[in-house]
């Protein structure tokens, strides 16, 4: 019973940390994912002084020319100019600020996957004249529908105060409140016009890379290429994300260090009342000439077979209801709008690594092996004649 009760806990206790483990896994590569591949891509360029004030002037010179040249660099998947505004935009009900990006729809599509979050109307169609697209979050705060009218006003590059009006051609849902509520894209020409700048000019120059894995060296080559512009990473203009990539999985594996932690404790405890029960038993063998050292491996072998028992059952489990919810997701959908305020999808797809699994078997059989020690130990205090004399 006391074995049965040992594996169960240890069953269960793996079950949890793996489980936790690949639902937490999962949920920080849908942000990334939609973070980079939605939201900001891999690189972007800037005039130095662009982003304290987001200023017309300071846009980037030979943009359209810097852009081309990029476009043609073979590590380059895709790249895309914009022309980004600062201003104010109503509708008959309200109003508030926003980010306006001036983009070519079809060079934008080779940067983000925007194109495919759009649940409501189409990506710049429907609409002939000044398609504007939105967030899901901003048309709610707006109140607000497709094929509404929308007023912007703003600050052109003359100085002067200017309003025109768009028509939603699309509602955007990328579970990112935040992005949602302050980004909003218009065509480069109508934004141009809009603005009194020639179409040429781009104040970020956004770049896809085919290879992920060769940001940093990319970014680099980029920067030294590009000495006058400020080119960044996507680390760097998100530096959550960065950290969220770089310490997601220590909080992982300190997560599971602590539940074999408190399995330890418990092992401890439970092998060590198994071996004061025992006293007779281990003296006897003892008593008959089994040697100290195998009476020791003797124990510690029964401990580990225990621990590594149950971290199979759990692990096996864990990975088990991992898969069953892989394809269908697990719906947090009750602390949906708390959940993309911040940028999570309410929708997570639990991720199994193997890097992950195999370090997690490796914790569980140092953890059983550093649990049996005591236990083993303290049974070799006992001398064989005292122990055969213990009445339990």
């Amino acid at each position: 019973m006391r074995s049965v009760i040992i594996i169960t806990a240890i069953t269960i206790g793996m079950f949890a940390g793996v489980f936790t483990s690949t639902f937490y896994k999962g949920w920080i590569n849908q942000r990334l994912e939609a973070g980079v591949e939605t939201e900001v891509s891999h690189i972007q360029i800037h005039h130095p002084d662009f982003s304290e004030n987001f200023e017309l002037k300071n846009f980037i010179p030979d943009g359209a020319i810097t852009s081309d040249e990029i476009a043609r660099m073979d590590f380059v998947n895709g790249v895309s100019p914009r022309m980004v505004v600062q201003a104010m935009v109503a509708s008959s009900e309200t109003g508030t600020g926003i980010k306006i990006l001036g983009i070519n729809p079809e060079k934008e599509k080779t940067v983000t996957n925007l194109y495919s979050k759009v649940p409501e109307g189409k990506y710049f169609e429907g609409v002939k004249r000044n398609p504007i697209l939105i967030g899901e979050k901003l048309a709610k705060k707006l109140k607000v529908k497709l094929h509404s009218k929308l007023v912007i006003t703003l600050q052109d590059s003359q100085g002067h105060l200017t309003s025109e009006a768009f028509r939603i051609c699309g509602i955007y849902k990328v579970g990112n409140g935040m992005f949602e509520e302050m980004n909003v894209f218009v065509m480069k020409s109508d934004l141009a016009r809009f603005v009194q700048l020639d179409e040429s000019i781009s104040h970020e120059i956004v770049v896809h890379l085919k290879e992920h894995g060769q940001l940093t060296p990319n970014s680099e080559m980029l920067s030294g290429k590009y000495k006058n512009q400020l080119v960044q990473s996507w680390k760097q203009m998100a530096p959550e994300l960065g950290l969220l990539n770089e310490y997601g999985s220590i909080y992982i594996y300190f997560f599971i260090i602590i539940i074999l932690l408190s399995l330890g404790f418990g092992i401890v405890n439970t092998m060590l009342m198994a071996v004061m029960e025992r006293v007779k038993e281990i003296g006897m063998l003892m008593a008959i000439g089994m040697s100290k050292f195998r009476v020791f491996w003797m124990l510690m072998l029964e401990t580990v077979l225990l621990t590594l028992t149950g971290g199979f059952f759990g692990i096996l489990l864990g990975i088990g209801v991992t898969f069953a919810t892989m394809k269908s997701g697990i719906n947090l959908s009750f602390y949906a709008e708390g959940l993309e305020d911040m940028g999570y999808s309410s929708l997570v797809f639990p991720v199994v690594e193997l890097e992950m699994v195999c370090v997690i078997v490796l914790l569980v059989l140092m953890t059983g092996l550093i649990a049996s020690v005591y236990p083993a130990r303290k049974a070799l205090k006992y001398k064989p004649a005292e122990a055969i004399r213990i009445d339990m």
